[in-house]
């Protein structure tokens, strides 16, 4: 027997009856549709490896109705839902009918609209806290995730609420988006090192502030900090990380975040009186030093002194980095082409006498307003016999030393006395990571947030929890495969592998038969269906092969 044989041979596997194959005049046949089963049966394989539906139910307390889905199945059913194919509420069930895998056992005109209202009326913030802290633990147990360093950061996304519905979540607040006109949902997130998992999230009104938002999360803060431990069996309590930008600084914060275990670190304002002794120092001849290997373009000058009115003992890092100086030259480059534009116009308007001094005023600041260039770009505005007049003029040396002490730089303020200036600044870039889940949030990403349909606050929260679940399992699927993909590609490859139903042509009485095929797969997809085990849903996948693996090998040279 020789060696290919003895390979088909183990690669053989029996299911069902060892019956001939029953033989299909392919004429007789068409095709009626297709079916999910990749991108699905992988988030589906990940729900079950967190017990996601147990969980949720646990920590809801709810009992759904006799012929309706629990809590716990409605959310993985929208969080689904929002991640392979987004849309409102009243489609889930056609959603759902058009996937292989199954979330229930329940039929899928059981998951409505009203169902989901239902419920999300229900459901308060300690149960969705609570169930976030559960499936934190779970997927740190499980996935093996990196907390050591953990990232915080809000966005919020525009809802079209009329501004008469009654509400406290959506706001008119500072949109992301830059429309001043919507009503804004704001989401606070915390995210693992590795892999973007979220871990914690809140949602909370558009109009709130980051400082607040932080605070009220503080409790919910310690009780992760607690089942982390807890998840990672440690003998002693680790020592965590918080990483977050300049805008949730206070005094107040710091101290608090002590309180609950956390170390931090975060970029502080440069226009904080500290930031402005760091950059003094990190101006002096031969401060600032490289800190090669991965950040070999970067360079740091260090310090360590008491910050605001509480002496907080820190040490602050100051940053250079090259490509940060690079994009923030065409920014300002940008800004100060449509200032000079502006100002022009101003001038000529004001030689005119068309425009009031306070109007003028108000229109210059505005246009020196952007990126910096009231630093360097000095405007005057006079009058004399009646009239108007500006004057301004771009001070180049000024530009050079805003460009030399502050551009490209960052202040990083920790308690980490013990740590390099390479792992602050490594530590912080992790920042990114919670960056790249917002961008998957939001319109056009892997699992958006919107549209959403919802206008009641307890349906804004739960459609929110459900969108952060999707997030979750895409992270988690990613980092099972570790694949270098980006997560859109992923599920994108994920996706195309589906089901074609092939149905039988013929007189004869009775129901047709209905056969689903399988396609060819590519190497990254087999690894797929052996990861997710999605020979479950589809056992024809145990065997299908791609074009390229049922090529005959070459026979070994004699």
């Amino acid at each position: 027997m020789g060696s290919r044989q003895a390979a088909a041979l183990r690669a053989q596997a029996i299911l069902g009856p060892a019956d001939a194959a029953p033989v299909a005049d392919l004429g007789s046949t068409r095709t009626v549709g297709t079916r999910r089963v990749g991108d699905v049966g992988a988030l589906l394989w990940v729900a079950d490896q967190l017990d996601l539906i147990k969980l949720i139910d646990q920590a809801c307390g709810l009992r759904g109705p006799a012929d309706g889905p629990t809590i716990g199945e409605m959310v993985l059913a929208v969080a689904v839902q929002r991640t392979c194919a987004p849309g409102a509420k009243c489609h889930v069930a056609a959603f759902l009918e058009s996937c292989v895998p199954r979330v229930s056992c329940l039929p899928a005109s059981a998951f409505t609209g009203q169902a989901f209202h239902r419920l999300a009326g229900q459901v308060m913030d300690d149960h969705l806290e609570k169930a976030q802290i559960e499936i934190a633990r779970a997927a740190v147990r499980r996935f093996e995730l990196a907390t050591d360093v953990l990232a915080f950061d809000t966005t919020n996304f525009d809802t079209h609420i009329a501004t008469t519905t009654p509400g406290e979540l959506a706001r008119r607040g500072k949109a992301k988006s830059k429309r001043s006109d919507l009503r804004v949902v704001g989401l606070a997130a915390l995210v693992s090192e590795t892999g973007h998992v979220p871990l914690l999230h809140r949602t909370y009104p558009g109009n709130g502030s980051d400082q607040t938002v932080l605070g009220e999360c503080l409790g919910a803060l310690g009780k992760l900090h607690d089942a982390l431990n807890d998840a990672e069996q440690r003998p002693a309590p680790a020592s965590r990380t918080l990483v977050r930008d300049g805008g949730s600084w206070s005094e107040q914060l710091e101290l608090d975040l002590d309180v609950e275990g956390y170390y931090t670190l975060l970029s502080l304002p440069l226009s904080h009186g500290a930031s402005q002794l760091a950059l003094e120092h990190a101006a002096r001849r031969g401060a600032m030093k490289r800190l090669g290997g991965k950040l070999g373009e970067v360079r740091a000058a260090r310090i360590r002194i008491p910050v605001g009115d509480a002496k907080l003992d820190r040490t602050l890092v100051v940053v250079e980095s090259q490509e940060l100086l690079r994009g923030q030259k065409r920014g300002i480059a940008v800004a100060l082409r449509k200032a000079k534009e502006d100002l022009r116009k101003l001038e000529r308007r004001a030689a005119k006498g068309r425009i009031p001094r306070e109007v003028l005023e108000e229109r210059v600041k505005k246009a020196l307003g952007r990126e910096h260039l009231s630093e360097f770009v000095t405007a005057t505005v006079q009058e004399g016999r009646g009239k108007v007049s500006l004057q301004w003029h771009v001070d180049p040396a000024r530009r050079r030393l805003l460009e030399r002490t502050r551009l490209g730089r960052r202040v990083l303020c920790t308690d980490r006395h013990a740590w390099s200036n390479g792992r602050i600044a490594y530590a912080f870039r992790g920042q990114w990571n919670i960056e790249e889940l917002f961008r998957r949030a939001k319109k056009g990403g892997v699992a958006p947030w919107g549209p959403s349909h919802q206008w009641a606050d307890s349906s804004l929260r739960l459609h929110t929890f459900a969108t952060v679940m999707g997030l979750t399992l895409v992270s988690l699927v990613h980092l099972t495969l570790g694949t270098r993909k980006s997560a859109t590609k992923m599920m994108k490859s994920l996706a195309e592998v589906k089901a074609t139903l092939v149905r039988v042509r013929s007189k004869e009485r009775g129901r047709r038969a209905t056969v689903m095929l399988a396609p060819d797969l590519s190497a990254e997809q087999r690894k797929s269906v052996k990861s997710f085990e999605l020979g479950r849903w589809m056992p024809i996948f145990l065997s299908s092969r791609s074009a390229s693996a049922s090529t005959p090998d070459k026979q070994p040279a004699t």
